[in-house]
């Protein structure tokens, strides 16, 4: 659905930004060499203790392809694509891009921006759902990143999150569409009786227990897509597949819960209880990420050739044209509130449009309270 349009513009006038002089892509990152590898667990983990021969074993999962994750090609393509949406909108605004984990980094990143004179930017964070890993530690990036650019003696910009897009059209629709190609890819004898089962990153249950403003968001957020997912795959085939919420990538001590059950566990499970195939669907991922093709393609397309269980995995939003149109959408929308606006805001599900600015204890960090952006209630120091 479009945002709001003021409506006085004339026919061809380019869509109103303001005021907004950029758009920033925030992804992950990823290691581009083997030498990177070790490097970027250490980043990723930092602060958490976590000895350097564990990371040198979770490293062999990328020495499997070569050293080199997917996501920053991934990121590079989707970069390319928002560009080319927004000019064919007739939107002329540049468009960075920066990672929390590996080059190109944040910090410089904004720094370069400042730099430019961008003076205020919307920001798209590759991650679709509310929780500290997914949404507040992000905020807390962008915070850092501000600060590095005023260390270097510059004024730096203004930085708008927009709100969590997991509902949003331009991500559910996808997302169907990847489940619909993968039920066609199993043996016709199995596809009505098949299972969905829905993947995502596992988190602490502490960490699920802390999301969004009350609680729980990132799985009912999860709940809340797979129910709308199956509900449209039910319209187009006329078979209500049964269907699960499961979890991959789990880390951290045996002895801290996190959420399940583990992808793995509940394909032998759904084998034991005479289920005749599966289709994986990672909607926890906007594209093939690491956890994707070595948690999914590898060990539990291995896990279901062992039990002997037709399997497929669904694909990923990637580059999906409705996908890079939802960065321009949610632009258009944060840009029409910004401006004092109420525009139509596109979303699908139960749960309704999220928030554009996070209340305070929203997706707390358990470990210390840092400096972030986007808060509806800014504090002196913390909040920018």
């Amino acid at each position: 659905m479009p945002a709001d349009v003021t409506p006085d513009l004339a026919p061809d006038a380019a869509p109103d930004v303001s005021p907004y002089d950029a758009l920033l892509l925030v992804g992950f990152g990823g290691p581009e060499g083997p030498d990177d590898v070790v490097p970027f667990l250490e980043n990723v983990t930092r602060g958490r203790g976590i000895p350097r021969e564990r990371l040198v074993e979770v490293g062999q999962h990328y020495q499997l392809f070569g050293g080199r994750s997917p996501i920053n090609d991934q990121n590079r393509a989707l970069l390319a694509a928002i560009r080319e949406d927004l000019a064919a909108a007739g939107i002329d605004l540049p468009v960075y891009w920066g990672n929390r984990n590996w080059d190109p980094y944040l910090d410089d990143v904004v720094t370069e921006m400042a730099r430019d004179g961008v003076r205020r930017a919307a920001a798209f964070v590759t991650s679709a759902y509310s929780s500290y890993s997914s949404c507040r530690q992000y905020r807390e990036n962008l915070a850092g990143a501000r600060t590095a650019a005023e260390e270097a003696g510059l004024e730096a910009p203004v930085l708008d999150r927009f709100r969590v897009y997991f509902n949003h059209p331009g991500f559910v629709g996808p997302n169907v569409e990847a489940v619909l190609t993968a039920l066609d890819g199993l043996p016709a004898e199995v596809r009505d009786a098949a299972r969905l089962v829905f993947v995502t990153h596992s988190i602490p249950t502490t960490m699920n227990d802390a999301s969004g403003p009350e609680g729980d968001a990132y799985r009912t957020q999860h709940l809340d897509l797979a129910e709308v997912v199956v509900a449209e795959v039910a319209a187009r085939t006329g078979v209500e597949h049964a269907w699960d919420l499961v979890y991959c990538s789990r880390s951290g001590p045996p002895q801290v819960p996190w959420l399940e059950p583990d992808v793995n566990d509940h394909l032998e499970a759904l084998h034991a209880d005479g289920v005749p195939g599966v289709v994986m669907a990672p909607i926890g991922f906007v594209s093939d990420h690491m956890e994707v093709i070595y948690d999914l393609d590898t060990e539990a397309m291995e896990t279901a050739r062992e039990l002997g269980l037709p399997a497929t995995r669904a694909g990923t939003a990637g580059v999906h044209p409705d996908f890079v149109a939802l960065v321009r959408d949610l632009l258009l929308e944060r840009a029409a509130v910004e401006r004092g606006g109420s525009p139509e805001r596109a979303v699908c599900g139960a749960l309704g449009p999220r928030w554009d600015r996070c209340q305070p204890h929203c997706c707390a960090n358990a470990r210390a309270e840092l400096p972030v952006v986007g808060s509806a209630a800014p504090r002196p120091g913390f909040d920018k």
